[in-house]
């Protein structure tokens, strides 16, 4: 990290949208970083931070084991902002009083601002006396530590807002990072702005140079092999990594057979022409397929993809004896997702390039996209010079069809989940809406269904379409495609897929549903 950088450390007390905080401060052109809720005082002065933000989290502060700050950290002279669980942590440890709600209050709530004594909360500078905000919690601030002014009140906390001016010390109890709150941009702003008094000098050219240097460093003089899928997270790491180590980089694209319909092909063929990428190409389709033969659980199925993957990375390492390194092209909601990433937060599914990674490998990762969002890293990809018709690709599961297959996958099931699915995105394409949407697919159900077709009965299968709009993936709601559209989307595969003859339209957001049905 260069000295002179402008950073915001975020201690990770386990919210899952905790990543949510550090975009919006890098949409200050600040860069920011998430560590651990322990951290030392000493350590976060040897980062020489601008300053600090503790999260959310799925605790209660006055449990007597719950995740509190270190002793000193409010007395580094660093200004702070506690949101939700970590406004509660900070009332805690700096003498206020936390306890119980008579209620929750979850979801989109209004708040009110509250002029104190000691005048106008600089943080809430730009907003209006009553604005919605997202609350998640149950506890609530039943009396600010002492030297606080209270700023803020809303039905069910009436100490929803707090700051010590002198300590530049704040408190929120919503959560400003989520989009249903409003005005948690200008929050942000003055926080980072204002109260740390950051210049903004922070970008994504300055992410992609610092990114190439790290490569180099972290590789030296070996050589590494990237897992290169033809997705725009595998793309975009991959043309990074060859800017970074250049010929000393061999981009592995296995074909596990649980691809879309020649998609991944032609973008890997695009990156050898256009950036001179050397790819090496594994045909493991029928080692994959004998490996999830009868496997129906979805975690079993990941877990299966993930080690069968670095097994094939490493055997092709082999025959590339200098090897030492695996890049992977991993994005923060994958890493979220799957695992309690520095914080004590809850698991919701394995990615098989991160929970789904073996014990053991004989490969050390390189994971440089490991703190992005989707969104970002497509912005990085163009500053790279990666094509469009990369960039604009949906978001594909690296375990593939075989999470969009509920139950067990066979050949038969994946020619037919393949076919369906090329219609859907063909028919997208053609009505105008595929870059408008954020993610679109086919799921095979495991059920069959009784239909009519030339006066005859059927017995085949379900076929369930899924579309959602979402900014970065870690909230989705289900994209209102017109009727018309739909229609033409499930008369072609009723007639042009063999062994399928209903089609139904997903209408779940996330949450409480994920993107993914598996």
């Amino acid at each position: 990290m260069a000295r002179a950088r402008e950073t915001i450390l975020i201690l990770d007390f386990g919210s899952q949208y905790i990543q949510l905080i550090a975009r919006r401060i890098r949409e200050q052109s600040v860069f920011s970083e998430v560590v651990g809720w322990d951290i030392k005082p000493a350590e976060i002065l040897a980062r020489r931070p601008k300053g600090l933000v503790l999260s959310g989290g799925p605790r209660s502060a006055f449990e007597h084991d719950a995740p509190l700050p270190r002793e000193g950290l409010f007395d580094l002279g660093i200004p702070v902002l506690g949101v939700c669980y970590g406004m509660q942590a900070m009332s805690r440890v700096l003498g206020g009083r936390v306890s119980p709600g008579a209620q929750g209050e979850y979801g989109r709530t209004s708040f009110r601002r509250v002029a104190g004594p000691g005048g106008r909360d600089p943080l809430l500078r730009g907003t209006p006396s009553r604005f919605n905000t997202w609350m998640s919690h149950r506890d609530v601030v039943a009396q600010l530590p002492p030297g606080f002014v209270l700023s803020g009140a809303t039905a069910g906390s009436p100490n929803a807002a707090g700051f010590d001016a002198g300590r530049r010390l704040h408190m929120l109890q919503f959560h400003p990072e989520v989009i249903h709150s409003d005005f948690g941009d200008r929050v942000f702003r003055n926080f980072v702005r204002d109260v740390c008094g950051c210049r903004g000098t922070w970008s994504l050219e300055e992410f992609v140079r610092e990114s190439t240097r790290q490569i180099r460093r972290r590789i030296g003089d070996g050589r590494a092999i990237a897992a290169l899928s033809g997705g725009v997270d595998s793309s975009v790491t991959c043309v990074l990594a060859h800017r970074a180590i250049g010929r000393r980089l061999t981009c592995i694209f296995v074909d596990h057979g649980l691809g879309r319909l020649d998609e991944a092909e032609a973008a890997t063929r695009t990156l050898e022409r256009e950036f001179g990428l050397r790819v090496e190409r594994v045909d493991a389709a029928k080692r994959f397929l004998k490996k999830l033969a009868g496997v129906r659980d979805p975690e079993r199925k990941r877990k299966i993809i993930g080690e069968e993957f670095i097994r094939v990375f490493e055997e092709a390492a082999l025959r590339h004896s200098d090897a030492r390194f695996l890049v992977q092209g991993t994005l923060y909601p994958d890493v979220i997702e799957s695992v309690s990433r520095r914080g004590p937060s809850s698991s919701i599914k394995t990615h098989h390039n991160v929970g789904g990674l073996p014990d053991s490998m004989n490969l050390k990762l390189v994971e440089p996209m490991r703190d992005l969002f989707k969104d970002e890293v497509r912005r990085v990809g163009k500053l790279l010079g990666v094509p469009r018709s990369i960039l604009t690709r949906h978001p594909f599961p690296g375990p593939g069809l075989a999470v969009r297959i509920v139950g067990s996958v066979t050949q038969p099931r994946l020619e037919r989940l393949r076919l369906a699915d090329r219609i859907f995105i063909d028919e997208l394409r053609s009505a105008g809406l595929y870059d408008e949407i954020w993610q679109a697919f086919a799921v095979l159900l495991p059920l069959r269904s009784v239909g009519v077709m030339g006066d005859e009965r059927t017995y085949q299968n379900i076929v369930s379409l899924r579309a959602v709009v979402s900014r970065d993936g870690m909230t989705a709601d289900w994209a209102k495609i017109p009727p018309a559209v739909l229609a033409r989307v499930s008369g072609r595969i009723v007639n042009e897929v063999k062994g399928i003859n209903r089609v139904v339209y997903d209408v779940s957001s996330k949450p409480p549903a994920t993107i993914e049905w598996e």
